[in-house]
């Protein structure tokens, strides 16, 4: 793939003309050219052709580099001896701005984790802001992963940067057309995958193309593969994708919807989820980079308008809901894409809503079997796509995927399924169901339907493995599995303060970090943690490290509720005395009043472990746990509430930090 607007030797670039290199950048340009873009185009080869003549013949430059991933492009890659040079231009400017440094970070930190080439050499970020005064020179320091942190310049002092930088980089000289056939596989965030999907890119430019990519990616085309199916022979179908957390069942989803999001198609999809976090902070992340995109395009999009178009693509599963219950029309799409499937609620649940919110008295239907029923309407096709989580449930009254198999054994035998194998797994609880839905026939099994490898964690895919042995109390597996964890920390300690300033330390560019802890964790407000307030998900995960909202303050933390579906980069999970190991293995409370209580409820009992199970999966490059002290002079935080359990997790082998 083609991934600069512009390349060339340093040689050739030096003897082109300067209209010569605007006219081929304007020709790939994908929109209409700007007067800005093109005066920032002329400025940029007027300071690098002033600045690379002492490098003929040592390398090649690239404009216009594109970064899938982030939906953006660098403005120049220089390969040069042995060090990639990652070039952010502002021109114009006078200052060197906090936000650009982190910009060209994120750019070199995408090639060095991403693009296969470009993990070995030397990878320098530099800004350059072309009218700022010259910046203090200090040999950059050298991270572990072979890059330096962000170099400001301004035009004059360009060639200076770069010659210092070259004086202490060691290693191979890089090759050209090698460099270029490095593969890019990356491992983007929900948000990033949502953004650039729906920006028109394809699953395999966002995706990895490792074992784990690959399954990723069969999963899609079966899925799409069930969904023709079901159009040309006008049957109705449901199928299950089933995975690890972090393994892409929602990038799965994604990637459906954004294929068949054409309102006019007879393959009009829509994504549902419950999770309105989620849902939330798609929805604002998508009307964000729309309105971004059609600045860049010298257009003005109203927030509204751009809200008002992403809503439509991804929709709240209780709004859909309500919706079918006034009409007995169907749906216009023929496929509907549920996240979190198991989350649905039970009969019991569902018809306490119905007979509280809606005045409707003896509901008759569990959310599954009507959720369904909406589709069925539908006189000649459709599709429903469950994607399921194991382990996932953290409240009372979801139904667990039991509840769409029961839906379909009982008033739906006219719909044909598919599922993996793994979707009898003790997590998924389908087991009673599952083998009654299997008897009835209509049921086939298609293992591409199962992501077996956690994407979620481009440095470890084995952290829900190490998660789940942590839960189980399986020490031994959890010593190995931590073992084979080599790129991605995972430390313990007991001093908040300590938490946060590791998460500082290692978080860089714009990666994200920030606090999550238990939704019953009422006794960490010694510590100025308070779960009771209800944190916006849309401030914390999307909003700049200036907002005091944002998760990068360490102020505000979200809970499982908040986070279930999302992720950060860097983690600090703070364990409160409501999940306690015990004599007999987990312990579990929940403080009312003034006094923590025991929970008996098997089902409670269980929510509060998947709870815990969400909370340690959400961290993509690293977390640190707390276990704070606890306090002789407070009986709701005796030190023996805790001890235990830092205890156990140190018996582990996590770091103590």
């Amino acid at each position: 793939m083609q991934r600069a607007q512009y390349s060339d030797s340093i040689a050739d670039f030096m003897r082109r003309s300067e209209s010569e290199i605007l006219g081929e950048l304007s020709r790939r340009f994908p929109h209409a050219l700007l007067q800005t873009q093109s005066d920032a185009w002329r400025r940029q080869v007027e300071i690098l052709q002033a600045t690379l003549g002492a490098y003929r013949g040592r390398g090649k430059l690239y404009f216009e580099y594109g970064i899938p991933r982030l939906g953006r492009r660098i403005d120049a890659v220089v390969l040069i001896d042995n060090v990639i040079f990652v070039l952010e231009f502002k021109i114009g400017a006078s200052e060197y701005e906090s936000n650009a440094r982190d910009q060209v970070c994120d750019y070199a930190l995408d090639l060095k984790n991403f693009h296969e080439t470009s993990h070995t050499p030397l990878v320098a970020p530099i800004l350059i802001a072309s009218e700022a005064p010259d910046a203090a020179w200090n040999t950059p320091s050298r991270h572990s992963d072979n890059s330096i942190k962000p170099v400001n310049s301004n035009a004059a002092t360009l060639g200076e940067v770069i010659a210092r930088i070259l004086e202490f980089a060691d290693g191979e000289h890089i090759v050209a057309n090698e460099w270029e056939r490095g593969g890019y596989q990356p491992t983007p965030t929900i948000v990033e995958a949502a953004i650039a999907l729906y920006g028109g890119h394809a699953v395999q430019e966002i995706s990895r193309n490792d074992a784990g990519a690959v399954n990723l990616r069969d999963t899609s085309k079966t899925v799409a593969e069930i969904i023709r199916s079901a159009k040309q022979n006008a049957r109705k179908s449901i199928c299950f994708v089933t995975g690890v957390p972090g393994a892409g069942k929602t990038l799965v989803g994604l990637d459906i919807a954004t294929q068949h999001n054409d309102s006019k198609s007879d393959l009009y999809s829509v994504f549902l989820s419950g999770n309105g976090p989620l849902v939330a902070v798609l929805r604002e992340a998508l009307a964000r980079d729309q309105i971004r995109r059609k600045e860049f395009e010298g257009e003005k999009l109203k927030k509204g308008e751009a809200r008002r178009a992403v809503k439509a693509f991804i929709q709240n599963v209780h709004h859909f809901r309500d919706e079918y219950l006034k009409s007995n029309q169907p749906p216009p799409e023929h496929v509907a894409i549920f996240d979190e499937s198991q989350r649905a609620w039970n009969h019991r649940q569902t018809a306490n809503f119905m007979r509280r919110k809606k005045g409707i008295a003896d509901f008759g239907m569990s959310e599954p079997e009507f959720l369904i029923s909406c589709l069925d309407r539908h006189p000649d096709w459709a599709v429903i796509v469950c994607l399921v989580g194991g382990g996932q449930e953290i409240k009372t009254g979801e139904a667990g995927i039991g509840g769409w198999v029961d839906a379909l054994i009982e008033k739906y035998p006219h719909w044909s399924a598919y599922i993996s194998a793994h979707l009898g797994d003790d997590e998924y609880a389908a087991g009673r169901p599952l083998s009654t839905l299997e008897l009835r026939g209509k049921t086939t099994v298609k293992n591409e339907l199962h992501l077996s490898t956690s994407m979620r964690s481009f440095r470890a895919e084995r952290v829900s493995t190490l998660v789940k042995q942590l839960l189980d109390l399986d020490v031994a597996g959890a010593r190995a599995t931590l073992d084979d964890i080599e790129k991605y920390p995972i430390v313990l300690t007991r001093d908040l303060r300590k938490a946060k300033s590791w998460l500082r330390k290692n978080a860089r560019g714009s990666e994200r970090y920030g606090m999550v802890v238990s939704s019953q964790a009422e006794r960490l407000r010694p510590h100025a943690i308070d779960v009771r307030p209800r944190v916006d998900p849309v401030h914390w995960f999307l909003d700049k490290k200036t907002d005091v909202r944002s998760s990068y303050y360490l102020e505000d933390v979200v809970t499982e509720f908040e986070i279930q579906g999302l992720e950060v980069d860097w983690a600090c999970v703070t364990w409160d005395a409501d999940l306690r190991f015990g004599k007999q293995g987990w312990e579990h409370w929940s403080f009312k009043g003034s006094r923590w209580n025991h929970i008996h409820k098997s089902e409670n009992r269980q929510h509060q472990k998947n709870a815990y199970r969400v909370l340690l999966t959400r961290a993509r490059q690293g977390m640190v746990i707390v276990v704070p002290e606890g306090d002789g002079n407070d009986p709701t935080r005796d030190c023996a509430y805790y001890d235990p359990t830092y205890r156990y997790l140190k018996q582990i082998g996590f770091a103590v930090l």
